[in-house]
């Protein structure tokens, strides 16, 4: 049997085969992709909120890989601690409808039990990823309670 950490360079090695993630992934797994629920972002990329089984990873996946063109995908670090593993990296997308493109730091929290990932979340800069589907206007904002407003 795997090790949890050796279980997720599996699955990082295979986003794409059904096949693979299926056997390493639990029944009634839980994946986070992005934020918990989030109606708005899923107008823009529809696999995000929280899913339940191996067919919410395929569909991710399946999803990244038909909206962009996957540039680079990097693995910096991985750890895990018991059944925990935490990986950091980044990627650059190119958005197949417009040709933006945008590079992000992601992050990845697993739980791995006897070979099988039950809990993933999966995080990543989504105010420049999204921005790769922008196609005009600007949107204004106020976040800064001691300054005005900015356009972008």
């Amino acid at each position: 049997m795997k090790t949890p950490k050796e279980t997720l360079e599996l699955f990082l090695a295979n986003t794409t085969n059904p096949e693979v993630l299926r056997h390493i992934i639990e029944a009634d797994a839980t994946y986070i992709s992005l934020n918990f629920s989030n109606p708005e972002l899923k107008k823009i990329l529809p696999w995000t909120g929280t899913r339940k089984g191996p067919n919410a990873f395929i569909y991710t996946f399946a999803g990244v890989n038909e909206f962009w063109t996957i540039n680079a995908f990097e693995v910096q670090e991985i750890f895990a601690e018991n059944e925990n593993v935490a990986v950091f990296g980044s990627f650059s997308y190119t958005s197949k409808t417009l040709n933006q493109q945008a590079t992000s730091p992601f992050s990845i929290l697993a739980k791995v039990r006897n070979g099988k990932i039950y809990h993933f979340m999966f995080m990543e800069d989504t105010f420049a990823t999204a921005a790769t589907f922008k196609v005009s206007g600007k949107v204004t904002y106020h976040s800064d309670p001691l300054k005005g407003e900015v356009e972008i």
